[in-house]
Order: structure tokens, then sequence, then C-alpha cells
């Protein structure tokens, strides 16, 4: 098992922090055995200085790779809310094509599962991917018709394990492409994954990317329509966390601490990267401390259950 583990990840130079965090999350949770390459799909060149300081790190784990793909989109509609950066990730069975299959994660995410594991024990056969499906909440599902999903069957592309190899052999690539290139999707390049893999997706459990709603209280009936109890647990205590709504370096979101226990973590260098927002780095060491986190916990589960309380 000498070969590196192939992860991709796409961002943007302020973006830096976020991915080394997310990383670092990565190392942590899989076995020592598993080393990974880490290919970094950029939007320019990243600085000279910054690439040595990603590639100091946890070298003995990780080997890294830039490749800048500036204009390599140019033309496609790129939806205001998001980077380019992200839609990078259709490229890919043309970019890597010394590799049959990688994995693919978003940067706003803290991993708690063993990618290696899941990487050699995945077997996507003829499947374009396999992800985790959301479980479809009942505003969403006149969108998903139209654009032609099946509510249920719609998946988060924050992670996704890609058969290149299959991709290229179909031509996937210039169809996803193609498909950008209309004004109306709200989630691009995720919504065009979706309407192209449609029965060429290989379901993962939702331990793999656990988006926001998965872990909140108001959302489990319909976490309960897709997965099982005994998911919706296993969420709660290992899913890997996939912050789609606020970013927890911004404000105070689900799993906030998470996030800030792996950052507080990194080494200094790449903590003087950025000026985070101070109020948060102390809530953040406040709750962290395990009394006062304790409390922070509890109160949080009654302010949710008033909250969600249907009085008659």
């Amino acid at each position: 098992m000498n070969m590196r583990i192939p992860i991709v990840v796409a961002f943007t130079e302020n973006y830096v922090v976020p991915a080394v965090t997310c990383l670092s999350s990565l190392i942590k949770n899989s076995e020592s055995k598993y080393k990974f390459e880490i290919i970094c799909l950029l939007t320019k060149e990243l600085p000279v200085h910054l690439q040595e300081l990603l590639t100091s790190f946890a070298p003995d784990r990780l080997s890294f790779r830039f490749i800048s793909l500036e204009g390599a989109l140019d033309g496609v509609y790129v939806d205001e809310r998001y980077t380019i950066a992200a839609s990078y990730r259709l490229l890919l069975p043309n970019i890597l094509k010394e590799y049959d299959k990688v994995i693919y994660t978003d940067c706003d995410v803290i991993i708690r599962n063993d990618l290696g594991k899941l990487y050699y024990e995945t077997d996507l056969k003829d499947n374009y991917l396999a992800a985790v499906y959301e479980a479809t909440l009942d505003f969403q599902i006149s969108y998903l018709k139209e654009i032609g999903c099946e509510p249920g069957f719609y998946f988060n592309s924050g992670f996704l394990i890609m058969n290149l190899k299959q991709m290229r052999v179909e031509n996937l690539t210039e169809k996803l492409i193609e498909g950008l290139r209309v004004p109306y999707l709200q989630f691009p390049d995720q919504d065009v994954l979706n309407i192209y893999c449609q029965g060429r997706v290989l379901a993962l459990a939702p331990i793999y990317n656990s988006i926001r709603t998965f872990f909140l209280q108001q959302y489990k009936t319909e976490f309960l329509r897709k997965y099982s109890k005994s998911d919706w647990v296993k969420v709660q205590k290992h899913g890997t966390i996939h912050y789609t709504g606020g970013k927890p370096w911004n404000e105070v979101t689900i799993k906030f601490e998470e996030w800030w226990r792996y950052y507080l973590a990194l080494p200094d260098a790449y903590k003087k990267l950025w000026k985070g927002n101070p109020k948060l780095e102390f809530f953040a060491k406040v709750i962290l401390t395990p009394v006062l986190g304790s409390l922070y916990g509890k109160s949080l589960q009654v302010f949710r259950y008033i909250k969600n309380y249907k009085f008659q």
C-alpha cells in the first residue's frame, strides 16, 4: 500500500486556512498507514510562500500538488454566491489522467471518518460517482423536479468518490461543461452532476458528508424518511461535518466548536495567515473547556427544544 491516495480540494488564496484545518482532520481520523496526495485546484497560482507552507504540513502523511486552472471554465455560468473553484471538479477526468479514482472534498469540512479505508473499500463498478444523498426537505421538491431530479436521490457534491476512468470512457466532462452553460441552476456544478449522473451514483452512508440539516433536530423527521435511526446516531457522534450554511470562522453555527478544535491545534505558522474573529475564537476556547463546554451543550439543547416545541 505504497500508493498515496489522491484527495482533491479546490480553493482560493483566502481559503488556505480552512483548507489546512480540513486536512488536519483528514490525517487525525485516518489510520497512520494511509498516505495522501493532496491535489489543489486553484483559481490562480498560489504565492510561493504559501505553497512552501502547505508542503511543510504533515509531510510524513501528505504530499501536495498545485494546479492552477485560471480561465479553464471561461464562458460557463457561475452563480455569484460561489467561486469558480467549486466547478473545477468537473474537469478532473481530463486533468488527472493518471488516476482511475479520486476523492474530492470541499474545504469547509471537518472529516471525522477514515477516508483511506473508505477509498480502498469502495468499488464503484461502472458508477460515475459515490456520494451522500441529501434528505430532501419539502420546499426543495418542486425545484428538484423542475431540473429533472428525483427527490430523495439528489446528492450534495461537497464529498465525492469519482470514477475518473468511467467518466473518461463516456466523455462525461464535455457533457457536464455544456450543462453548465445555462443560467437558471441554483447550485450549478452540483445540479449538473446530479442531472447527468442519475442512475450511476453509488450511495454512501450519511456519515461521510453530514450537511447542516443532518445535525438539526427540527429536520430529523426528513432525515428518517431517507435514513435509519442508527444512521442519525452515527451522524451525531462522528459524521463528517460539512458547514453548508454559516461558516464557523464567521459565526456560531452547528458543530461550531469542532472546527475551532482543529484550527486551534494548528501550528502558529498557519494561524498567522489570517486575522480571525477574536470574539469567536475566545468563545470557542470557552466552550472547548470541559466544564463550560458541557454547560454550553446543555443550554443549547434546552434552547433548541423550546424553539422547536409546538405549543398547543
